[in-house]
């Protein structure tokens, strides 16, 4: 069996034309990537879109990356994050799955204060999920989880924080001790590094803000090869940060030039970062 796991697409989700159009090369690089690879199925944690309601042009884009993996035979299966999670339950994932392109696993019931994930089955896999939620809303109702077992390998699809990875930061998060059993939990919403034993979190297909530019300096994803995790990282070009101190405001302009100008920038993302230095009378 061999998988993809992606999640965090956040396709939309930068004002800037060239870095919104960056975001959506790197989910073109995992679509052909996983084409190449010839996965038998894609896993997407939630996060597609950076909205519910994302602009036509790329709902139109993400159409046509969806076309290939149809045509290709590989089928997506994919939840709703707090992104492109919707109160009212519809969302652009629905017009994606009526066209054929998806099926959103996110498939329950409430039953006496139990949330009972229902299996979709694909060969000899059951795939389970749960929607994130805005607020993370979701938290409280997963630790009311359980699963209709199945004797097949399972997957679970969540979009949420679990204790391990948010460590002793103030995020509301998931005890993942006492989520239910299974062979793989497929994470997304914290834009991380993070995989350990069956909890991976996919980490963002192309970092979402200028922090993440600076801390991850690429996106990524994973292909699940035979029990095998691997990660597989997005860079399709550097990132450059440069510190500059800023010691006159007149010639601040040349000062930035110059320092630019020694570096080779050619085809990377650089990030300027201006500071000045305290006055005596901070000192």
């Amino acid at each position: 069996m061999k998988f993809a796991h992606m999640g965090d697409c956040h396709l939309g989700g930068w004002r800037q034309p060239e870095l919104k159009e960056l975001n959506l090369k790197s989910f073109q690089f995992a679509v052909e990537k996983c084409i190449k690879e010839k996965v038998e199925f894609i896993l997407i944690s939630g996060d597609l879109f950076d909205s519910a309601y994302p602009p036509i042009d790329i709902l139109k884009d993400t159409f046509h990356e969806f076309k290939k993996l149809r045509d290709a035979n590989i089928p997506v299966f994919l939840i709703a994050g707090s992104h492109d999670y919707s109160a009212s339950g519809k969302t652009f994932l629905d017009v994606l799955e009526k066209a054929g392109f998806c099926k959103n696993v996110a498939l329950f019931e409430e039953r006496d204060n139990k949330i009972i994930l229902q299996p979709t089955i694909y060969k000899n896999v059951a795939i389970y999920g749960y929607p994130g939620k805005k607020s993370s809303l979701e938290v409280e109702e997963l630790s009311r989880i359980s699963l209709q077992d199945s004797p097949l390998f399972k997957i679970l699809l969540l979009h949420t924080s679990i204790k391990d990875a948010v460590s002793s930061l103030p995020i509301e998060s998931v005890n993942q001790d006492t989520l239910p059993k299974v062979d793989y939990v497929a994470l997304s919403h914290l834009h991380i590094k993070y995989q350990k034993g069956k909890f991976v979190y996919s980490g963002p297909i192309f970092p979402n803000n200028i922090s993440e530019l600076e801390e991850l300096g690429a996106g990524s994803f994973y292909i699940v090869s035979y029990g095998q995790i691997r990660r597989e990282e997005i860079k399709l070009h550097d990132v450059i940060v440069f510190n500059l101190e800023i010691t006159d405001a007149i010639t601040a302009t040349e000062e930035i030039i110059k320092s630019l100008e020694k570096e080779n920038l050619k085809n990377k993302i650089v990030i300027c970062l201006l500071y000045t230095s305290p006055s005596p009378r901070d000192s």
